[in-house]
C-alpha cells in the first residue's frame, strides 16, 4: 500500500470510524502526531522542509517528510520548489475554519492558569 492511499479521505473508512464521512476523514488527518503543528507554522508564508523542522522543535525528518506528504495528498498544502512549503486555499480555509478552537483554547488557558493561581499545589 503506498503512503498516499493510506491518507484519509472522504468515502474511505479512518481511524475510529468505518463511516467514511469527511469530518472522520479529516479528524484522522489532524490527528496524526504533528499535523496541526505543520499546517500552524505554514499559516504565516512559505517554509523550507528545513525551516519546518526547525519551527516543529527539530521533529525527526521522516515524520515531517510522511506528514508533508499526507498534507499534500489531501490537497491542504502545496509545494513550491523556489520557496517551499505553503498552505493553499483549501489549507487556509480550514485554518480558518479552524480559528473559534484557537479561541477557545486561549480561553481555556486562561481559565486553567487562574485556576492554578487560586488553588496552587
Amino acid at each position: 500500500m503506498s503512503r498516499a492511499s493510506r491518507v484519509p479521505a472522504p468515502g474511505r473508512r479512518a481511524r475510529g470510524s468505518q463511516s467514511g464521512r469527511p469530518v472522520m476523514a479529516l479528524l484522522d488527518l489532524l490527528g496524526r502526531r504533528w499535523a496541526l503543528r505543520v499546517l500552524w507554522e505554514l499559516r504565516q508564508g512559505s517554509l523550507t522542509f528545513r525551516g519546518l523542522q526547525e519551527r516543529c522543535d527539530a521533529m525527526s525528518p521522516s515524520v515531517l517528510s510522511q506528514r508533508l506528504t499526507e498534507l499534500r495528498a489531501a490537497g491542504i498544502i502545496e509545494l513550491r520548489p523556489a520557496s517551499g512549503y505553503r498552505l493553499n486555499a483549501e489549507g487556509n480555509a480550514l485554518l480558518k475554519a479552524l480559528a473559534p478552537l484557537h479561541g477557545w483554547a486561549k480561553r481555556w488557558g486562561r481559565r486553567a492558569h487562574a485556576k492554578s493561581v487560586r488553588h496552587p499545589r
